[in-house]
């Protein structure tokens, strides 16, 4: 008799001892599970042969996700392999035998019309629930009169005055704070229908000369203040770089939109250049272009050289987000500029979000200190 083959009669002997007695500790192989403590597993591996290995594995699922699973299970398949694995051949014969096999017989054949089983009859509720739950407020015989004659739309305006927009639906909510007066039938048992949405005529196409603008930024017109491109489209980059050389000597533009207009990162470095020579322009907008994050941080590093624009614009480009690194770096940019006071960008990290807005803030303050400290002189 091997060595397993004793413990497990041991085993089985003892386990049929302890369960006849309740309060005997526990044991194992005929001894307490105390004195397995200090046992060497490694010593009574060592004394088993390679069959009582092979027995003794297929027993004991090791929990180690390292090994296989061919290794973990205790099936073993003793077939040779018949050559490598062709998974074409192996699904053909798949759906083969799929196709092969007969259906299993139905106990009851299927008859059209037949019904089977009990049909669900629902219960009879007669229009009240079962639990019903019931909540006591507490409320001063003042307030309680006051709520007992109010009408349901004064209800509905205390209810929208304290916030309680999940009593009402949308329609009452507004025509609470607009003082319109409740619509007819929408009173708490009322069901809000669709809104046909208000028809807004398009917008006029930008009537803008491109070349008319250029002449007069080149020219100096002391009448031209504001400069909008917005949505034109077909801008050669020729006109973008005579604008931005006639942007250089000009002396009167305050305010400059190149709003969609297909801005890419050669002509933003034309506008950048043009930017710390100019030092009339105000507000400077080039929102929904194709500018990379490196071309925002070119704008911006050039409002440092001419400190006279208060207002910059530049979301929506073609990388939505900048990353920490290029937010880092517009935020100690901005941090050194003592004249912006509103930045139009999208900032995903909240420091450099709090930063960006204290600054701001900060300039916005020193600029209406030195205003009022103007005015009272």
């Amino acid at each position: 008799m091997g060595i397993t083959e004793q413990y497990y009669h041991e085993w089985k002997t003892s386990s049929k001892k302890t369960t006849t007695m309740t309060t005997a500790p526990a044991k194992l192989y005929g001894k307490n599970l105390s004195e397995y403590d200090d046992l060497d597993v490694d010593q009574l591996l060592s004394q088993l042969s390679p069959e009582e290995i092979s027995i003794l594995a297929k027993e004991v699922d090791p929990d180690d996700n390292l090994l296989p699973p061919s290794e973990r299970c205790s099936y073993e398949c003793n077939k040779e392999a018949t050559g490598p694995l062709n998974r074409k051949k192996l699904i053909e014969h798949i759906n083969k035998q799929a196709l092969e096999t007969p259906d299993l017989p139905e106990l009851k054949p299927y008859v059209a019309g037949t019904i089977r089983g009990k049909k669900w009859i629902a219960p009879e509720t007669n229009g009240k629930t079962e639990h019903e739950d019931k909540i006591a407020i507490d409320i001063d015989d003042e307030y309680g009169d006051a709520l007992d004659g109010a009408s349901q739309e004064e209800i509905i305006d205390l209810a929208a005055i304290l916030g309680f927009h999940s009593m009402m639906n949308q329609d009452q909510y507004h025509a609470s704070l607009l003082n319109k007066g409740q619509p007819v039938g929408l009173g708490w048992d009322g069901v809000t229908k669709a809104t046909q949405p208000k028809v807004y005529p398009p917008e006029p196409p930008n009537q803008t000369d491109p070349e008319d603008s250029i002449k007069r930024v080149r020219d100096d017109d002391p009448k031209l203040l504001d400069l909008n491109w917005n949505n034109i489209k077909n801008i050669s980059d020729e006109k973008f770089e005579n604008l931005f050389i006639a942007l250089v000597e000009n002396t009167h533009l305050e305010t400059l939109s190149l709003v969609n207009v297909g801005l890419t990162d050669r002509l933003a470095g034309k506008l950048a250049e043009a930017l710390e020579k100019n030092c009339t322009l105000r507000v400077c907008n080039v929102e929904t272009n194709f500018i990379t994050p490196i071309g925002i941080v070119h704008l911006i590093k050039s409002l440092l050289k001419q400190r006279s624009l208060e207002e910059f614009r530049a979301t929506n480009q073609r990388s939505q987000v900048l990353g920490n690194k290029i937010e880092m770096e517009i935020t100690k940019l901005i941090e050194q500029n003592p004249t912006i006071l509103r930045l139009g960008l999208h900032l995903e990290y909240n420091d450099a979000r709090h930063r960006i807005a204290s600054h701001l803030q900060h300039n916005i303050d020193r600029i209406r200190q030195s205003r009022v400290g103007a005015n009272s002189a």
